[in-house]
């Protein structure tokens, strides 16, 4: 007789098919023999999400985790839409304009056109939902699919999303109107419907944006064919920063966006920058003394369990995880001198900031070297493979309770290099400290390490403007990661503006580092 193991075996088995046949994204009840669908369930590798649909899981994820759903979300309701309705469905224009402009958020209600709609509101997990509306459907040619998603064409988007969504999505909407190259399409449509207030918005729209040429072809061309057309700029104030009209990826217009769009709240809230110290050995010194309190604080914001002992006997080399592996706690202990191994080459940057050099300059030339050093002892002993030093991310990352979607691969090779060309020209100390951070984690550019990479760089940034060495306290990990989220989500970058504003404060005022436990670890 089959072991509970074996039988566990046998069902997981039965899971990976069905999820390579099926994508991974919505597991149905009637695919799943109610043997294995109960034992999976009992065991956490399953998650109810609506009767007859569920989700896989980890084991581990405690109860209220939302990280598996938003992980899924995208993929369910690709799974879920082409079951109910096959190829009769399609998202709104403005959710299908968001996912033009390379905006995958996780939306609290996601809007569906279908002729089969029932016009009502189908409730999913953590507070999100569903409603599809009876509505006709874009034709072939004005549509198309996106990882297993029915959406409207750009063009076709723009033109029925409503002029609400310009002033309440107005950085989706921007990133959107910089990617269009070319009118012809628009006008053809525009034409075709006699839609001449809509072609006066979306010329508006154009000319906001800096593409004057492309504004006046839509004036000319619906004035041409003897349509009264009236120009409006949809959005509500004018954009600072010239948008290249060569770039293809939606992905690098989107964060020259949001760094214009959030430069100015971070100088309402941060303390002016100090500047240069006269002297770089004592703020070299200064940020040796830091480094137990950095180093604790930010290994326990990832989830590692640290020591104050630990982090000094890692730091001096007397350590050894392999001989006694219970004590040493071999993963926190090679977390721990992976984080020593970088603050040294991060400290190597700093002088060079403190010599004169651009700070986004030193960032771009050293942040692949801090990141191997993050992780190469990992890799010595086998806990990881060498090809994880390779550099950014091969694949999707999902970060923990999260519902923003951080870019896929092709485009963190995009954007990556636009985040410290912008790090480069930024004359402002705090701007640089504060977007340098967010941007960074925005991206995500790897599957591990991202979060201690951004501190790494806010602090390098950090010195470029005089500031302390700054430390986040784990203490303030919910405030910390809730005022990312408003970020993420909402572009609302007044959170982490203030939350940080307010530690460097307090470094600048000599209030004490923040505590760490006496038995910890």
């Amino acid at each position: 007789m089959p072991s509970p193991a074996e039988k566990l075996a046998e069902s997981l088995e039965v899971l990976r098919k069905l999820q390579e046949a099926g994508g991974a994204g919505a597991i149905r009840a009637r695919d799943l023999p109610r043997t294995h669908r109960e034992r999976l369930l009992a065991q956490g590798f399953l998650r109810l999400v609506m009767k007859g649909w569920y989700i896989s899981t980890r084991p581990d994820e405690r109860e209220g985790d939302s990280t598996a759903w938003y992980a899924s979300y995208w993929r369910f309701a690709a799974a879920y839409l082409e079951a109910r309705f096959g190829k009769r469905w399609s998202l709104s224009p403005e959710q299908s304009l968001s996912i033009q402009a390379g905006n995958w958020t996780v939306p609290r209600q996601l809007l569906v056109r279908t002729p089969k709609g029932g016009n009502k509101i189908i409730s999913l997990p953590y507070e999100t939902s569903l409603l599809d509306i009876r509505a006709a459907l874009p034709s072939v040619a004005e549509s198309e699919v996106k990882d297993g998603l029915r959406v409207f064409s750009l063009e076709s988007a723009l033109i029925e999303s409503s002029p609400q969504y310009f002033v309440s999505n107005a950085t989706n909407a921007r990133t959107a109107i910089s990617i269009v190259r070319d009118v012809s399409g628009l006008n053809a449509k525009l034409l075709e419907g006699g839609r001449s207030t809509i072609a006066g918005r979306l010329a508006g729209a154009f000319r906001n944006g800096g593409r004057n040429q492309l504004a006046d072809e839509i004036v000319k061309t619906m004035t041409a064919a003897s349509y009264d057309v009236r120009e409006t700029d949809p959005f509500q104030e004018r954009p600072t920063l010239n948008l290249s009209t060569r770039e293809r990826s939606p992905y690098v217009n989107r964060i020259r966006i949001l760094w214009d769009k959030m430069r100015d709240p971070v100088l309402e809230y941060f303390p002016k920058a100090p500047g240069l110290p006269k002297k770089s050995s004592a703020y070299l010194k200064g940020v040796e003394e830091v480094y137990v309190t950095d180093a604790y604080h930010s290994l326990s914001i990832e989830g590692y369990r640290v020591s104050p002992e630990l982090i000094e006997r890692v730091r001096g080399g007397n350590w050894n995880p392999e001989a006694n592996q219970r004590d040493w706690e071999h993963t926190n202990a090679m977390a721990a001198r992976g984080y020593w191994q970088t603050f040294q080459v991060v400290k190597t940057s700093i002088g060079r900031v403190l010599d004169g050099e651009n700070p986004g300059m030193v960032a771009e030339e050293g942040h692949r070297e801090w990141y191997r050093e993050l992780f190469a002892p990992s890799v010595a002993v086998g806990i990881l493979k060498p090809a994880d030093l390779a550099g950014y991310r091969m694949g999707q990352v999902y970060i923990r309770q999260s519902m923003h979607v951080p870019l896929n691969r092709d485009a963190v090779r995009d954007v990556m290099p636009v985040l410290f060309e912008l790090l480069t020209q930024e004359t402002e100390p705090s701007v640089r400290v504060v977007l340098g951070h967010f941007i960074f984690v925005y991206i995500h550019p790897y599957m591990d390490g991202s979060g201690r990479m951004a501190r790494f760089l806010m602090n390098l940034m950090m010195s470029a403007g005089g500031y302390p060495w700054t430390v986040i306290p784990v203490a303030e990990r919910r405030t910390y990661m809730e005022a990312l989220e408003k970020a993420s989500v909402e572009e609302n970058i007044e959170p982490f503006a203030a939350f940080l504003a307010g530690l460097v404060k307090k470094r600048l005022a000599g209030k004490p580092l923040p505590e760490i436990p006496k038995k910890s670890g």
